[in-house]
């Protein structure tokens, strides 16, 4: 369903301070809700600790009895929002036209009680029944001791975050059919994590795709440009055609291979076109982190930096890269990984395939600060804020950062950030030596305008090829990329993260025309998890 959808909204109004999970939130906003009066009121004695089973089970029927019966102004006074909560429990019913409702509780875990509705939704003499689980939490309010319903848009539908709000009638954009580079169909339901990614499809072309609008329930995200999610069709419109430049195969591979790692996400491309052919992710809250994500994307950022020291004269393939134990710069130490033996006579091949982060912190003294924003800006496309892909992505950023940074960002730490669509771009462009903006929809379509660079020269990709190959075939990505017949090439990437037990895991890599990038959060090495993915998804051949 589109922005401009003709249909009732619910929840347009969320007060800014809402209720967390615990008994702190509570105060903050009891002035605005049910805690307001009650035990306590009067200088009463309040009750303290954790609500007892007895209370949890009492809150939550009279909380569910009265949204039952679409009284939403005594069920708010259940929670501890009710300032948030009466709006979205009046629009409940009255304006996304969710009737009959029967909810059925679960057996609580502590003061989280799981439940069921069960409801009909009915617009224009269309009706359809709503199924789907929640659940909610029990808090005690800390400045009455009421035991009450820890308020969150999700107790509603597990689809609504703040800002959310339910919608019920005409879409504006009409539904789509996503069909792959050869017509094959592609559905949320063969690829599903291609859910988020098919609802901004429709969003941004579902008028131009030639269907006509249904009637719907949805989520309206309160987050700018981003598409509705669909929860119930009532009448279906007639879907437009629109082509993709994904490949049936390769997304199948991608969705397969991410499922095997929480947090994960994988592109692949085809570098002789920059056309984007598999995006997976594996998310519980459904960010398109492929494309979207802003991480720092640890030593497959060494490909970038390698162009830059090749590119400016400071050394070569088979030129100087010492690889010592510990490297300074500007009084931060950094390090190798554990048991890397030092190596003082490396070249920079020896250092890249090995992933020596100190060689290159090493090279710090003689890049300038914006060297490589530089090389990224103009030679591989990156961080202009100018890519099309035909839905929201990030560009990447290599800012040009003054003191320890500067070391750190050769090797893919300190202020740079990356998605995996990004480090893809960044391998294809290594293996051609042009940079191809990547496109998920053919620029023709839409007469978009798409980015260009000035790319890199022979000698440069001749030395990059080398170094990559040579670190899937011996280095530090071997036995990852161990079986994978004719050209290939790869690296691989950890990225230390602030209060993580784990670094996140980063790998990407090309074999023939096609080039892949994953990263998995808390992922661990390159080749724990993200490198199996990257495999996984080079094995199919795109």
């Amino acid at each position: 369903m589109g922005k401009g959808v003709k249909a009732a909204v619910i929840g347009s109004v969320f007060a800014v301070m809402v209720g967390g999970a615990g008994y702190g939130a509570y105060n903050i906003v009891s002035a605005l809700n049910g805690d307001s009066a009650g035990p306590g009121a009067s200088g009463t004695s309040v009750k303290t600790g954790p609500p007892s089973g007895g209370e949890v089970k009492e809150t939550s029927r009279k909380f569910f009895a009265a949204w039952e019966k679409g009284r939403a102004a005594e069920a708010a006074t259940y929670t501890n929002n009710g300032a948030a909560a009466e709006p979205l429990l009046t629009a409940y019913g009255r304006d996304a036209h969710i009737k009959g409702v029967k909810i059925t509780p679960g057996t609580a875990q502590g003061a989280t009680v799981p439940f069921t509705v069960r409801a009909t939704v009915s617009y224009d003499g269309r009706s359809k029944p709503l199924s789907y689980g929640s659940e909610l939490t029990v808090v005690r309010g800390r400045t009455t001791g009421r035991a009450l319903v820890d308020w969150q848009p999700s107790v509603v539908h597990p689809r609504l975050q703040k800002g959310d709000s339910l919608v019920t009638g005409e879409s504006a954009s009409p539904e789509i059919e996503a069909v792959d580079r050869g017509g094959a169909v592609l559905t949320k339901d063969e690829y599903p994590s291609l859910g988020p990614i098919l609802d901004e499809l429709r969003a941004k072309y579902g008028d131009d795709a030639g269907g006509t609008p249904g009637v719907e329930l949805a989520v309206r995200h309160d987050a700018a440009d981003s598409a509705d999610t669909t929860l119930l069709t009532l009448a279906a419109g007639r879907p437009g055609k629109l082509r993709t430049t994904l490949s049936a195969s390769a997304q199948a591979a991608a969705e397969q291979a991410v499922q095997k790692y929480a947090e994960s996400s994988v592109v692949a491309v085809k570098p002789s076109t920059g056309e984007v052919l598999a995006v997976a992710n594996h998310r519980d809250d459904g960010f398109n982190a492929a494309f979207l994500g802003k991480l720092a994307p640890g030593s497959t950022m060494k490909i970038l930096s390698a162009a830059t020291l090749i590119d400016n004269g400071i050394t070569s393939m088979n030129g100087p890269a010492p690889c010592p134990n510990e490297a300074v710069w500007q009084s931060q130490t950094f390090h190798n990984l554990k048991n890397m033996a030092p190596n003082e006579k490396a070249t920079l091949a020896d250092s890249f395939a090995r992933s020596c982060n100190t060689a290159f912190v090493k090279y710090a003294d003689e890049v300038k600060v914006d060297s490589l924003t530089q090389e990224a800006e103009n030679r591989f496309g990156l961080g202009r804020d100018n890519w099309k892909t035909g839905i929201p992505s990030f560009d990447g950023s290599v800012p040009a950062s003054g003191g320890p940074d500067t070391a750190a960002n050769m090797i893919g730490q300190g202020q740079v950030q990356m998605s995996p669509l990004n480090m893809a771009s960044v391998t294809a462009t290594a293996m051609t030596g042009r940079f191809r903006q990547p496109v998920l929809v053919p620029p023709k379509l839409d007469g978009r305008a798409i980015a260009t660079a000035r790319g890199l020269s022979a000698g440069t990709v001749a030395q990059l090829r080398a170094m990559m190959n040579r670190t899937a075939t011996s280095g530090t990505a071997a036995g990852v990329m161990a079986g994978l017949s004719g050209s290939i090439g790869a690296k691989t990437g950890s990225a230390e993260v602030d209060g993580q037990s784990k670094s996140n895991s980063w790998f990407t890599g090309y074999r023939g025309d096609v080039a892949a990038a994953a990263m998995t959060q808390d992922g661990g090495h390159g080749i724990d998890a993200a490198g199996p993915i990257v495999a996984a998804v080079l094995r199919s051949g795109g």
